[in-house]
């Protein structure tokens, strides 16, 4: 005759899914080898347009441009429209942002 043992109650699990899916992204958004050098690039210089990232990165323009937007839609870069042309600069509050966040998960 089998015994079973009498479960202890654990505490529900509260997790937002939603917000962990979100963070997932944003830390994805920087995980990347040519997404961080595009960081680099635009930190050295202050402000970038697309057209100078992708020529001192010698990428095709689209390449540029998909990994700006994935940048752009984690919050870390912001862009200035100026005329015709759209400058991008680091968010600095965001990396910080992200940075302690990830200090917290490591302890």
């Amino acid at each position: 005759m089998a015994v079973t043992k009498k479960k202890e109650s654990n505490p529900p699990i509260t997790l937002d899914y939603h917000a962990v899916k979100k963070s997932a992204l944003i830390l994805r958004a920087i995980n990347h080898k040519l997404r961080q050098q595009i960081l680099q690039l635009i930190n050295e210089s202050g402000q970038l347009t697309v057209t100078e990232i992708y020529v001192k990165l010698r990428l095709e323009q689209s390449v540029a441009s998909q990994h700006l937007a994935i940048l752009r839609r984690s919050n870390i870069v912001k862009t200035t429209r100026e005329g015709k042309f759209i400058w991008y600069t680091v968010n600095h509050d965001r990396l910080n942002e992200i940075e302690q966040f990830i200090k917290s998960l490591l302890g």
